[in-house]
């Protein structure tokens, strides 16, 4: 584990919107004023909808975990697609061990949140394709970021933020030696994703495929 003179606290986000939506929202908002000036009305209106969409597409709401101590949060708004039980060979833990994916439509807050305190010990990108984020074959093949956090009592656990059919952006704003807590914003997706998750093998799983979850409020397991 880091050292914890080599641990940071990273700020957060305190905008009702991600920063990544800033740039967007704001180029919308130009072309719309600049459209309303020049007096073409559809124009305007249409780019005032684009805008207004993309604001709320961004948009980036408190969140306060409630849970117990060994409470695992859901990284992500969306869906639970997928609870499986893995092989050492199957997964970037390199143990046997339980996973959680998570489906984010268009329409579900996209910030991504850590799920369990702890300290953040290494973060691998990897560039790929963009299959649709709800098969199988996104983990493996498409544009991912690993996020692989350690607990105080020495557990490991990862996070995948895996890029979907239209996204081309990940971002992630914690780094290697950085000290998080549940519930704390550490990235994003564009536009349609997933966020996989791997857990202990005894880790005790509290969600379902098919369950509706929030980022950072809904507990999807327990561990032991």
């Amino acid at each position: 584990m880091t050292s914890p003179r080599n641990q940071r606290t990273r700020v957060e986000n305190t905008l009702p919107l991600a920063r990544e939506g800033l740039p967007f929202v704001g180029m919308g908002a130009a072309l719309t004023l600049l459209m309303a000036l020049l007096g073409f009305i559809l124009p305007t209106m249409v780019l005032a909808v684009l805008t207004l969409f993309t604001a709320w597409f961004f948009r980036d709401p408190e969140r306060t975990p409630d849970g117990p101590q060994n409470a695992v949060f859901s990284p992500a708004d969306g869906k639970v697609i997928k609870t499986v039980t893995l092989d050492m060979a199957d997964n970037p833990l390199g143990t046997p061990c339980v996973l959680v994916c998570i489906f984010m439509s268009l329409f579900n807050v996209h910030v991504n949140r850590m799920i369990t305190d702890g300290v953040i010990s290494s973060i691998r990108y990897h560039a790929g394709r963009f299959f649709a984020a709800n098969l199988d074959k996104a983990s493996e093949e498409n544009e991912r970021n690993r996020v692989t956090l350690e607990t105080e009592d020495g557990k490991r656990l990862v996070v995948v933020q895996v890029a979907g059919l239209v996204a081309r952006r990940i971002a992630c704003w914690v780094e290697p030696g950085d000290r998080v807590r549940a519930g704390q914003r550490f990235g994003l997706i564009r536009f349609g994703s997933r966020l996989d998750v791997y857990l202990p093998e005894n880790a005790e799983v509290a969600v379902q495929p098919g369950q509706g979850v929030k980022a950072g409020q809904s507990v999807i397991a327990y561990l032991r």
